[in-house]
């Protein structure tokens, strides 16, 4: 029985309403079973966060030894998923400038959420002919009892989640006679319904969908010199959902049904490097990479159609390259590509502040990396020298609040140690690695 604390009456609640609120008082938490979190928004909406790192930096859990990647690790149902590879002891050096075959295995593996014990491996012999070659880039993909995983050759494999093992798997290169983008397989497949989506290359098949259940292709879509390595994104805009693919010629939407084109919207970042996530807030979409190529779409309300209103110049827009930026409330935040830190003006695409201060070093940076996650008001800032940073972002500035030190930075680029893969956030712990090692990390508060 419960007591109405402003009448004073009693009443009795159903048993199920008692256990109801036992289990909301134990708030379950969160999986971050996908690139970008459970809605690929970029949020995380687990409560009982730490607000503000303790001197001593929080509690590590457990550490791993792992082989090297780029790929961030995916965390569902008390499991974590992660891929990687492991060069042939007998490999030689590369020559200095010049592209060389790397021979090697490249591999699924799954842990043991509470204390990081390896579960299960998928592993295979793969030739890497790509440039930055230590390993898969790809999070892999969990969907009920099934993860969906692709290799930087374009080996897609769909797993069983519990035990590893294959269910079906294809081969990008020999089914659809796609050659490998310079760097290598980065867009992370997406599950929609029965559906799932990648970004393949070939002729006609720059966009392929995919029985999630067999691996049956359904159709096949664009055609385009590199697929890229945009990621692809489903949204709601014209009473419609849209499939938003970007290659390094256009961004375009697809029925995600049958592949048939709604609009495209010339867009042709530098190296061919599209990248970083579409980003939609309301009836407008942001889509931007190398060096301020960048375009503001304003999306229909009724129909599917798309028109330009403003696109990216000199002090003008973001030219974010590893890194997808944030949409909130009219304003967008994203790191430019020399590291900095931006606040945009949506409507205008004009500048409202830039901050150097989340990645220390000299200027200018090639590629800065930092990846940015919003819990509450705040958000949670992972950049490339391996530190993690809370802090509060809005059109009044960059407010920093505490950082630690999680994990040395392993990669190389542009003569400087990166670490260039974006974590987990889930189980009130941060799940990161670089090439040596997985690591848990509770940001519990209390």
């Amino acid at each position: 029985m419960f007591k109405n604390l402003l009448s004073g009456t009693i009443f009795t609640l159903p048993i199920c309403t008692l256990l109801w609120l036992g289990v909301c008082s134990h708030a379950l938490a969160d999986d971050w079973p996908q690139w970008l979190g459970p809605k690929r928004d970029s949020v995380w909406r687990e409560s009982g966060i730490l607000r503000k790192f303790p001197e001593v930096g929080p509690n590590v859990k457990w550490r791993v030894d792992i082989h090297g990647g780029y790929a961030g690790p995916a965390v569902a149902d008390g499991r974590i998923y992660l891929g990687d590879y492991q060069k042939s002891p007998e490999q030689t050096p590369p020559e200095k400038d010049k592209k060389q075959l790397i021979q090697g295995v490249e591999r699924v593996a799954c842990f043991s959420e509470s204390d990081g014990k390896l579960l299960w491996e998928h592993k295979y012999d793969c030739a890497y002919g790509i440039d930055y070659p230590a390993g898969p880039r790809v999070t892999p993909t969990v969907d009920g009892n099934k993860v969906y995983a692709l290799g930087a050759e374009g080996n897609l494999v769909c797993l069983e989640a519990k035990s590893g093992a294959k269910v079906w798997s294809r081969d990008f290169r020999k089914d659809f006679h796609a050659k490998t983008a310079t760097w290598g397989h980065t867009a992370h497949p997406l599950v929609d319904g029965d559906r799932l989506f990648c970004l393949v290359g070939g002729e006609g098949s720059v966009a392929v969908a995919f029985d999630k259940h067999t691996g049956r292709e359904l159709w096949r879509a664009l055609s385009a010199p590199e697929p890229g390595y945009c990621p692809p994104t489903m949204i709601k805009a014209g009473g419609r959902n849209q499939l938003i693919v970007w290659h390094p010629e256009s961004v375009n939407s697809l029925d995600p049904k049958s592949g048939a084109v709604y609009w495209s919207v010339p867009l042709k970042p530098q190296y061919k490097m599209s990248i970083a996530v579409p980003r939609q807030l309301g009836d407008h979409l942001f889509v931007g990479g190398h060096t301020d190529q960048c375009v503001l779409i304003k999306l229909g309300k009724t129909e599917p159609t798309a028109e330009e209103v403003w696109r990216g110049a000199h002090n003008k827009g973001l030219g974010p390259i590893n890194s997808t930026p944030f949409l909130e409330d009219g304003y967008l935040y994203g790191v430019d590509r020399q590291g900095q830190l931006r606040c945009v003006e949506l409507k205008t695409g004009k500048h409202v502040w830039t901050s150097f201060a989340v990645i220390p070093g000299d200027r200018p940076l090639g590629c800065g990396t930092a990846f940015l996650v919003k819990n509450e008001d705040r958000f949670f800032i992972a950049n490339e020298t391996g530190d993690l940073i809370i802090a509060k972002l809005s059109p009044e500035g960059y407010e920093e609040i505490s950082r630690f030190h999680m994990l040395e930075p392993t990669g190389t680029a542009f003569g400087r140690k990166v670490l260039w893969s974006h974590p987990a956030f889930a189980n009130r712990c941060v799940y990161a690695r670089n090439d040596k090692e997985l690591v848990c990390i509770s940001l519990a508060e209390g």
